[in-house]
């Protein structure tokens, strides 16, 4: 049972290391990685705390980068419209008025 408070320091230490390595910015929250690994090292629940509160807060205030916005249907895709619109100008100009090829 005296172990346990060490077991879970060393825990979460690696979980947050874990984090900061794969983290895609080479300088996640306004520290280089291994400043941040420092941190969670030295200062046992102090450093894994800080970096979980800045994962999760995100106080400076960075805006996730989000995809380009594009269409998210058919109908708002533009070239999809202009291909359709093509496709039932085809249709009507065959004169045949059968299924399409």
């Amino acid at each position: 049972m005296r172990a346990l408070p060490y077991l879970a320091a060393v825990a979460l230490a690696v979980y947050c290391i874990v984090e900061i390595v794969q983290h895609s910015d080479s300088r996640p929250h306004r520290l280089p990685k291994w400043a941040w690994i420092l941190i969670v090292v030295l200062l046992p629940f102090l450093g894994p705390a800080a970096w979980l509160f800045m994962r999760f807060v995100d106080p400076f205030g960075e805006d996730p980068v989000e995809p380009e916005p594009g269409p998210r249907a058919p109908d708002d895709d533009t070239a999809y419209l202009k291909w359709l619109e093509e496709r039932t100008k085809r249709r009507k100009g065959d004169g045949k008025g059968g299924a399409p090829k």
